[in-house]
């Protein structure tokens, strides 16, 4: 399975039979100016309704939208509720985090996660390959909290996303604050990996995309 950052916390996952999911397909704003998604697919995953993680309009192909826990195309959608902030989803609302597997590559989704985990909801995720995590802080966890979620969950593969660039909001800190005292990190300098279920790292790596758009 192939992995490619769009931007912001949106990814598209292709499987080796070509099967497209992307993750929170973000609208473009005066803000958020990452390039518009022109991509097609056969699944979106929405992990919130804001505008920056649920422009499902803009995929292409007539994908079936996931909220929710579902099984679509053959691949089974775990989504457990969560919250957008720390004080219950007063502030922010609810978030959903999606796990999936991908050609046996087992995928985590934090979506906007703004607080730390219950035990329960790391024992909902199950094993995890690959963490899709926010790292920005301000709208979702910080760098040192992530640190802290990747620490309970301890995946095979760390993939930072929402975080500061010069097309992102500009209120998200960048990716330094988060990598800056690891070394374990991978700057790619790509927004594309390819990912085997039997080939992935025996100890965490972070790899950092750059965005495709």
């Amino acid at each position: 399975m192939k992995i490619k950052y769009l931007g912001h916390s949106s990814f598209l996952i292709t499987s080796d039979d070509g099967t497209r999911i992307i993750t929170d397909p973000y609208n473009t704003s005066e803000d958020l100016t990452y390039g518009e998604i022109r991509e097609s697919a056969d699944i979106v995953t929405v992990s919130h309704d804001h505008f920056d993680h649920n422009n499902v309009a803009a995929v292409r192909g007539n994908p079936e939208v996931v909220r929710r826990s579902a099984k679509v195309k053959g691949i089974d959608f775990k989504g457990i509720p969560s919250y957008h902030d720390e004080a219950g989803g007063t502030m922010r609302g609810s978030n959903t985090i999606f796990c999936f597997a991908v050609d046996g590559v087992r995928v985590c989704h934090l979506g906007d996660l703004g607080h730390q985990l219950s035990d329960e909801q790391v024992a909902g995720l199950g094993e995890v390959d690959i963490l899709l995590v926010p790292v920005g802080g301000c709208f979702t966890i910080d760098a040192r909290a992530a640190t802290e979620v990747c620490d309970c969950i301890k995946p095979r593969v760390i993939i930072p996303m929402h975080f500061k660039t010069d097309r992102s909001l500009p209120e998200l800190a960048g990716v330094e604050d988060f990598i800056h005292d690891k070394d374990n990190v991978d700057r790619l300098g790509t927004s594309e990996m390819e990912f085997k279920s039997g080939a992935l790292p025996t100890g965490t790596r972070i790899m950092v995309l750059t965005s495709a758009l």
